[in-house]
């Protein structure tokens, strides 16, 4: 959705007669069909709810899950934009030391799993935990204060979703032209109006559309706010469908959780239309700002966010690592889940991909109101939390085509309608960096709509379908809901082996398995960060 904002900013929409590409509209249709299916799952279901399913959803508690799961979704968002804002700022517009490696440095937190770093922090940071331990062998400190709840969930969620709102923040601020800043400085503004008159409107939408990003990342969040014992709909959907025969009460508490997050969406897009749009393309290299005294200052915050977000996770993933080497435990154990995990998000990538072709070129090449609502009703991934996939599939599986219950279709199913959304953004906005007239060129000699495409568009878009392969395998891997819920009987992953050691508290045997699932995530990281700086160099050329 970001990606596709600034290209759709960057290079206008581009359209071509709508006579050819019809065949498109049939898959187009059946696969935006696919991602409505929870939707109707939740409708259907709640409508067949009893009173006490009713009164369950309007007791005190439920409002206060409501007030707890908004305000930790907006407390994130705010401290994400704090912290992404400045970072972006420091390694783009300043002389800091060091900046190209920061830059490389500070997205890196994304591929640690919202559960694996809440592991690391209680099994550090709890009253009893090795923090504790080494404090009472020296200052015979006997317990720390709890870090369960709001603050614990708060600063987990907020180190591992920063980075949405930095890369954002840096794609903008070094791709803009610095010339209306510069007008504002000739006219007597300070570095600081400056700012906030000229270089935030800039980057307005941008921030829009990636603090959206965080604030669905909390509301689908699982794992983290379970750890850390906070209550929020994802976490009271879940002990409802595990406690409970009658899912009604699940039903209506997921629709409840949909509305929230499409609330969330349309605050942004108003947002977004009301934000200042400005060109983008950088007519030169943005000069860089000396920090001067400030530059400890600038380091020093770069330093806590990594040792925080980074450094820390990692070095106690070590500790737990050796600690399990150390007490017998054995590394390939793990090469199942491993097994599991990568040929799983590897067949949910491919599937993505191709499914996400139809809509995403009716989209952009193929103007009209059907292919619009298409592209819309494609997107509602987004506003759809992996728990409730994982509730609509388990009833659709299990009443209709029980054939397909508890297969690896229906998980690769649920990754589809979960992830489509992310993969269309980035070959949409392959797709508008392709000239028209290009295609337009092949098909006069004679080729048909599938031999133009496999001929000319396909070669010219593979940067953006490789990176869109990636971000959907990078996200397949770490989804822990819908895979706990849908997984084959005997099918292992490496989520569901760390989620089982941790609800146990075995922390040294989840160390192997986190660690696994972390080296391999950050291979699809580098080719996403590598696909995003090819584009921003081939954009100043």
């Amino acid at each position: 959705m970001l990606r596709d904002w600034v290209n759709t900013m960057r290079f206008g929409t581009i359209s071509s007669p709508p006579a050819r590409g019809a065949w498109l509209y049939l898959p187009a249709a059946l696969v935006a069909l696919a991602m409505t299916l929870p939707l109707i799952y939740l409708i259907v279901r709640a409508s067949t709810a009893g009173i006490s399913a009713w009164n369950w959803l309007l007791r005190i508690q439920t409002i206060q899950i409501i007030g707890q799961s908004i305000g930790l979704a907006l407390a994130v968002m705010l401290a994400a934009l704090l912290l992404g804002i400045p970072l972006a700022w420091l390694v783009t517009r300043s002389d800091l030391v060091g900046r190209k490696i920061w830059s490389v440095l500070l997205p890196l937190p994304l591929v640690i799993p919202s559960y694996v770093a809440a592991y690391l922090f209680v099994s550090f940071f709890a009253p009893r935990g090795l923090l504790q331990q080494m404090l009472e062998g020296w200052l015979g400190i006997e317990r720390l204060p709890s870090v369960y709840g709001f603050w614990g969930a708060w600063l987990v969620l907020t180190l591992m979703t920063y980075p949405y709102v930095f890369m954002a923040a840096r794609a903008v601020l070094s791709r803009s032209d610095r010339s209306l800043e510069e007008a504002a400085r000739s006219l007597g503004y300070s570095p600081l109006e400056t700012f906030w008159k000229v270089t935030l409107p800039q980057l307005r939408p941008a921030l829009a559309a990636s603090s959206l990003l965080v604030g669905l990342y909390v509301l689908r969040d699982f794992g983290a706010v379970s750890i850390l014992r906070f209550s929020t709909f994802t976490r009271a959907i879940y002990l409802q469908y595990q406690s409970s025969i009658d899912r009604s009460t699940a039903a209506l508490l997921a629709l409840v959780l949909i509305l929230i997050t499409i609330g969330f969406l349309i605050a942004e897009q108003r947002f977004r239309r009301s934000a200042a749009e400005y060109p983008h393309t950088a007519a030169r290299p943005p000069e860089l700002t000396r920090l001067g005294r400030w530059q400890v200052l600038g380091l020093a915050l770069v330093g806590i966010t990594l040792l925080l977000g980074l450094f820390f996770p990692a070095g106690v993933l070590f500790y737990w690592l050796v600690r399990g080497l150390a007490a017998g435990g054995q590394v390939n154990h793990w090469l199942r889940p491993f097994w599991g995990s990568v040929s799983a998000a590897g067949l949910a990538a491919g599937a993505t991909v191709l499914l996400t072709f139809p809509v995403s070129i009716l989209s952009v090449r193929r103007k009209s109101i059907f292919s619009q609502v298409l592209e819309k009703w494609s997107y509602i991934g987004y506003a759809v939390p992996g728990i409730v996939v994982a509730l609509a599939l388990v009833f659709f599986g299990a009443n209709f085509v029980p054939g397909l219950y508890q297969t690896l279709f229906m998980l690769l199913f649920a990754y589809v309608i979960l992830f489509l959304p992310q993969a269309m953004g980035s070959i949409q906005a392959s797709l508008r960096m392709v000239q028209p007239s290009l295609e337009e060129a092949a098909a006069s000699l004679g080729e048909n709509p599938l031999r133009v495409f496999q001929r000319i568009t396909l070669p010219l878009i593979m940067p953006g379908v490789g990176a869109a392969a990636a971000l959907v395998f990078l996200t397949a891997m770490k989804e822990l809901p819908a895979t706990l819920l849908l997984a084959p009987i005997g099918f292992s992953t490496l989520a569901t082996q760390i989620w089982g050691a941790v609800s146990e508290a075995y922390f040294a045997r989840a160390a192997a398995p986190a660690l696994i699932l972390i080296l391999t995530s950050s291979i699809s990281m580098y080719l996403i960060n590598l696909h995003s700086m090819n584009e921003g160099s081939s954009q100043r050329q």
